[in-house]
């Protein structure tokens, strides 16, 4: 095979930045399809954490290509920060980044917007990120939107500006907010994001069908997760983007014959951030020492993440709508810290992910006898293959694999690179 997906399979924050690092040293092109710098994937390199926003994950082997689709959509100010964060760390040594023309770009007014609507006593606290993002993707529905390819045309550039102006400063008035979008500022900025950014511009969609025509390994790579998916997911608490696999054919444009595997990634337990359900939430002392061992502080904003048993229905749930060919499972480590262990094989009255009474669910909870053991951790840190794993973990894994009816491809087994128990090929 030449072409995989790699998605989150639960509600974000997996380990794709891990899982992806691992598989790109295999790759030729590494390509992101949906999201914005709302995404934090974070990378152990040589014992250094570097966490990214926008560029794939795949930056930290200088040479491979990076690209941004279409389906993103892109702040530059964050995203020549990131850069120059990059090129100090050593990557990005050379021409190795792509970025869509077609992609949509984030002004400061989306995330003034952004902030308003979650500080709005009146309206729905979603839990956003406050980065601009479903405003961005607000304007590119409502035919609004600002590509990037419009910041190299002044005249259409304005005339997007002025359709913007109207309703967002409206807006702005009504909700309280100071700001107001000045299109001469606006255009003056976009001045300058042009110098830099116009280097990397180019029609991403052809350059990654031509890599998978002429045979070369092209791995894509989703963001936030599958019950985080604007049309699957947990509505309406999800973000504004396609994050299940499908979404990586619009989000690039290739086709769906394209791709040859999808991989999901799901941690060995459930986190999650933000409003919304959460069956297996674990309150009090149980959950704060799983977010303690897991170090369960949201990538981009720090926050603490919910922390709950592995939802083995909302992982099958998943898989089914992705379409999964192999599991990745992180932090397998982590729960050998627990001083017990539990899994959610189903919810009291039937109820089903994907249903109205999903938001009230009830997990039926089964402890596993013997899994809790700190003695553990170590041994499982220290695998490198399947049979270096204890026992009781590769029971837990072979669980899942039956469960969900997708085969085990990868185990990380901690944070490090080298951590990784490759199960499955890649290509």
């Amino acid at each position: 095979m030449s072409t995989l997906v790699v998605v989150g399979a639960q509600w974000g924050d997996e380990g794709k930045g891990k899982v992806v690092d691992a598989l790109a040293s295999q790759a030729d092109l590494v390509a992101r399809y949906a999201g914005g710098n709302n995404a934090g994937h974070t990378l152990v390199v040589s014992g250094r954490k570097i966490v990214t926003h926008l560029v794939p994950s795949g930056c930290a082997y200088p040479g491979t290509l990076c690209v941004l689709g279409a389906g993103m959509v892109i702040d530059p100010e964050v995203f020549r920060q990131e850069i120059t964060a990059l090129q100090k760390t050593g990557m990005l040594l050379g021409d190795e980044l792509r970025v869509s023309l077609d992609a949509h770009v984030i002004f400061p007014f989306h995330r003034w917007l952004d902030g308003s609507r979650e500080d709005d006593v009146g309206g729905t606290r979603i839990g956003t990120t406050r980065r601009g993002i479903g405003p961005a993707y607000e304007a590119k529905a409502a035919r609004r939107g600002i590509r990037v390819r419009d910041l190299l045309n002044p005249t259409r550039l304005r005339e997007r500006l002025d359709a913007n102006a109207v309703a967002v400063n409206a807006e702005l008035e009504r909700l309280g907010a100071e700001d107001r979008l000045d299109i001469e500022a606006e255009i003056a900025r976009a001045v300058g994001w042009v110098v830099w950014l116009k280097p990397f511009l180019c029609d991403t969609g052809e350059l990654v069908d031509e890599s998978i025509r002429g045979g070369k390994r092209v791995l894509i790579e989703g963001a936030q997760g599958a019950l985080l998916d604007l049309d699957h997911g947990t509505y309406p608490y999800v973000t504004s983007s396609t994050t299940l696999a499908g979404g990586a054919c619009a989000g690039l444009g290739i086709g769906p014959t394209a791709i040859n595997a999808v991989w999901g990634i799901t941690k060995a337990y459930t986190t999650r951030v933000g409003a919304g359900p959460f069956p297996t939430r674990l309150d009090g002392e149980l959950g704060d020492l799983l977010r303690g061992a897991g170090d369960e502080f949201g990538a981009t904003t720090g926050r603490p993440r919910d922390c709950g048993w592995l939802d083995l229905p909302a992982l099958r749930y998943a898989a089914r709508r992705n379409g999964l060919t192999g599991l990745c499972v992180t932090k397998l480590d982590v729960l050998a810290q627990m001083p017990k262990v539990a899994i959610c094989r189903s919810y009291a009255d039937g109820v089903r992910p994907g249903h109205d009474e999903f938001e009230a669910a009830r997990p039926e909870i089964e402890f596993l006898p013997g899994w809790g053991a700190p003695e553990l951790a170590e041994r499982i840190s220290e695998a490198r293959e399947l049979e270096d794993l204890p026992a009781a973990a590769r029971s837990y894994l072979d669980m899942i694999s039956e469960f969900t009816g997708v085969p085990i491809a990868l185990v990380s087994v901690g944070p490090g690179r080298d951590q990784t128990v490759f199960i499955g090929e890649a290509f």
